[in-house]
């Protein structure tokens, strides 16, 4: 194997630059890793074609996308901040590595693999804590000051990391561990055909890579590195449950002989409920009154329905007035904060469509903590009488 040189970066450190620039003068790689995936590095050459509004819409994955946005967002923010555009020092290597001659190896994993086996690694409550951290990230107005070089000192890393494994420990795994595997796997891939290999990474990832190429017997298989998350359909699984116990509530109140008008509440509180939260959610996100009044529409049916979701609607709704257009993701790139961005076409319309959902979710909850005391009805007694009734009504039709 040939010799293998790490440094260690921070994605929005001046001085990054300046250290990459030297550390290939001074060692004289054969070829240089840079930690970018093919989609990274078209994306900072600006080479890459902006997606289809279409496919954005199509995918359904709007909380993941917000997500992917947001981070996105807050890294620009802090190289706003200090005055380096992120990933300068991915560009200082590349340059100069074109400028030597020198081949260039894009040795991190794809990042929609990464993001998606993080997103789905991570528990309700992890993705629950990550909203909220970054919600308090967005609308937080004090200037702190940050000591950048800081973040590329190890002891700093190594508490930094140990606190993010304390407050996600799944998307810890998805997000550091395995590309330190993956990194390390490219890296002695190299070093097989390579004497001088050079890694310009990330300051986090280097005594993870050291610790790989120190002990390359416990690096994980490429298979398990590369395969595409487990996904399991809790939402359809959650999504006939409530059917059931929909259907259920209702049979049990029309068979209890509690009246008509009774039955006729729990229904219409079914699509008041699902609707207001659903319309609320949406208006809240900056979606046009049409979008909400949809939301509020459609909220009630698809609470009932595992394979549709009033956000889709919603934001197709919202799609139709705000007309997003594929200049839109580059502005979203581009906003100084968060109020810009949220003013940009396509962005509005993720938003409506992840925060529709969530109040249309938020609204079947509601329902079923608070419609018996709205109703004035007792559960432990309205539904086992009902339902006696049903099945007693159902073998009345019965020839035998």
């Amino acid at each position: 194997m040939g010799e293998i040189k790490l440094v260690g970066t921070a994605h929005v450190s001046e001085k990054s630059v300046e250290e990459v620039r030297a550390a290939i003068e001074e060692f004289a790689p054969d070829i240089v890793g840079v930690e970018l995936d093919p989609g990274r590095y078209s994306a900072l050459r600006k080479e890459q074609a902006p997606p289809k509004v279409e496919e954005v819409l199509k995918a359904g994955n709007f909380s993941q996308i917000l997500f992917q946005w947001t981070l996105a967002y807050l890294q620009r923010k802090i190289g706003m901040d200090v005055g380096v555009e992120p990933g300068a020092e991915m560009v200082a290597a590349i340059e100069e590595v074109e400028g030597r001659g020198l081949p260039l190896a894009l040795i991190d994993r794809d990042i929609r693999l990464t993001l998606a086996r993080f997103w789905q690694g991570m528990t309700l409550w992890e993705k629950t804590k990550m909203v909220y951290a970054l919600a308090v990230s967005l609308g937080g107005t004090e200037e702190q000051e940050l000591d950048i070089e800081a973040l590329k000192n190890q002891d700093v890393v190594a508490v930094a990391l140990e606190e993010f494994r304390k407050f996600s420990p799944n998307g810890a795994r998805a997000l550091i561990d395995e590309r330190d595997a993956y990194l390390a796997r490219r890296l002695i891939d190299l070093s097989r055909r390579y004497d001088r290999v050079m890694a310009v990474i990330g300051a986090g990832h280097v005594r993870g890579v050291e610790r790989y190429l120190a002990a390359p017997d416990l690096l994980p298989s490429d298979a398990e590195l590369t395969a595409a998350p487990k996904t399991y359909p809790w939402g359809k699984i959650l999504g006939g449950i409530v059917v059931v116990i929909f259907a259920l509530l209702i049979i049990s109140i029309a068979f209890s002989g509690v009246g008509t008008s009774v039955l006729v509440w729990a229904v219409l509180y079914w699509v008041l409920i699902n609707g207001v939260l659903a319309a609320a959610f949406t208006i809240a996100a900056g979606g046009h009154p049409l979008s909400a009044a949809t939301a509020f529409a459609v909220a009630w049916a698809t609470s009932l329905n595992p394979l549709v979701a009033a956000g889709w609607f919603a934001a197709l709704t919202e799609a139709k007035i705000r007309k997003p257009s594929a200049a839109d993701f580059q502005k979203i790139m581009d906003a100084a904060n968060f109020s810009e961005m949220r003013k940009v076409p396509i962005f509005r319309v993720v938003l409506v469509a992840a925060l529709a959902n969530v109040g249309s979710t938020l609204g079947t909850i509601a329902y079923f903590a608070f419609i018996s005391p709205i109703l004035g009805i007792d559960p432990t007694v309205i539904i086992p009488q009902g339902f006696a009734n049903f099945v007693d009504w159902l073998g009345s039709l019965l020839p035998f």
